[in-house]
Formats: structure tokens, sequence, C-alpha cells
């Protein structure tokens, strides 16, 4: 198939497919007259980068899984390096679970001080009933 077939089918563009064979992860064949083609095998390797991503791996942390559906492994994630990259996404994880846990820690306390100082609660910012609504509904005329 042709670029602009692979990037439709991989939900993406044919530029980010460009960009992916510049940086190593793509590789293209090229035809008599110069178009690139590409395969099924090709889709699946797009198809991984792009869970990936939507994983939130930077593209460089894809590259071991890549290198692995090449070696002919039939997932990305069967080789040791992409196991170690799998490892670590967990532990940057884990570290910002804790991070928001810890925030969200400390702005439940801030509420709670701050509820604890109101006597009743808010006062309530209703436009209905002020005193320019109150004039205008007493002077009509009859």
């Amino acid at each position: 198939m042709r670029i602009g077939e692979l990037a439709e089918r991989a939900g993406t563009t044919t530029r980010t497919l460009r960009y992916y064979e510049s940086r190593g992860l793509l590789a293209a064949r090229r035809t008599e007259n110069g178009y690139r083609t590409y395969d099924e095998d090709d889709l699946r390797l797009l198809q991984q980068i792009r869970t990936l991503q939507d994983f939130g791996f930077d593209l460089e942390e894809t590259r071991p899984f890549v290198d692995c559906l090449r070696a002919g492994h039939p997932a990305g994630d069967a080789c040791p390096a992409s196991i170690a990259v799998y490892r670590r996404k967990v532990a940057e994880l884990d570290g910002l679970i804790e991070q928001l846990q810890a925030v969200r820690a400390e702005v439940g306390a801030q509420l709670l001080r701050a509820e604890a100082e109101l006597p009743h609660g808010p006062e309530p910012r209703c436009e209905l009933g002020t005193e320019r609504d109150t004039e205008s509904a007493g002077t009509t005329e009859g």
C-alpha cells in the first residue's frame, strides 16, 4: 500500500509517517518510480506505536517495541527491552500517582479549613430578588 492509504488506515497523517521514517521507526520500501510502499506489518507496527503513545509513552520509548516486532515476535512487548520500558513507565506512573495523591490531600485540607471558617456556608450570588428587581416589580402602572 502507498503512504496515503497507510496513513488513513493507521489514523495518522503522511507527514507523521515521514517523520517516523526519518527517526528510523518506519522503513519504507520504494517502487521503481520512487513511491513509498508499505505492508500489513507496517500497519501493525504503527498501531503499536499509536497505542503506546495513547498510554503516554514518548516516541523514543516505542523503539524497543518496534524492534521487537521487526525481530519477528508476534507482540512488540515480548522482548526484554520492551519489558524494561514497561517497568520504567509503571514506576513513572506510580510516582505521578503519589504526587497527585499528595496534591489532592493538600487541596482537601484547604477546602476543609475554608469551609470551617464560613459560619453558614457561602453567601448566595443569585441576581434574582435584588433591590433593583423588587423596585421595578413594584412600579407597574395600572
